[in-house]
């Protein structure tokens, strides 16, 4: 597969959910006076890439999580095999729309196949070999100080050179 038979879907000509605008009406709508506000960095440590994608190895980071959290409510960072991925990733508790989708097909939310494709195309130099499960704690404060150094930690164990943030 190369070049434009890799976005060949039959869902590539649906317009994306307005995920922000949701969001805002779904607090709104819940009462709350002020306005959900998203977090927002100054000093965002993003750099432009080293060597092109290509060349590069791709890290995995989702907020789905690697047990349900329903019957577990530990929230720390977690990773996963990218070489034997689980069957099954979890977010039950979080809040997307269930009436929409669901999470039976971990495709459908967790992109490991399609950047394999990638990789086999040679748009991508490769994939890690652990993903990373980002914590869905709501606290800016706490995934600032705690839960991003210890995935940049993870991910530069793992040799990445760019990630790929997948949220639930």
């Amino acid at each position: 597969m190369r070049g434009a038979e890799l976005y060949d879907h039959p869902y590539m000509d649906v317009a994306p959910v307005p995920y922000m605008e949701r969001t805002r009406a779904y607090y709104a709508a819940q009462g709350f006076e002020a306005a959900y506000v998203w977090a927002h960095f100054d000093d965002v440590p993003f750099v432009p890439l080293s060597k092109p994608l290509a060349e590069s190895r791709l890290a995995i980071i989702t907020t789905a999580s690697l047990y349900d959290r329903t019957f577990a409510d530990v929230r720390e960072v977690a990773s996963g095999s990218t070489n034997d991925p689980p069957e099954k990733l979890f977010g039950n508790d979080l809040e997307w729309d269930k009436n929409a989708t669901h999470l039976d097909d971990l495709n459908a939310f967790f992109p490991l196949r399609r950047l394999e494709a990638l990789v086999e195309a040679g748009r991508i130099g490769g994939i890690t070999a652990r993903f990373h499960c980002a914590p869905t704690e709501y606290s800016q404060r706490r995934t600032r100080t705690v839960d991003a150094p210890e995935i940049l930690r993870r991910c530069r164990e793992d040799g990445a050179d760019a990630a790929v943030f997948v949220p639930l």
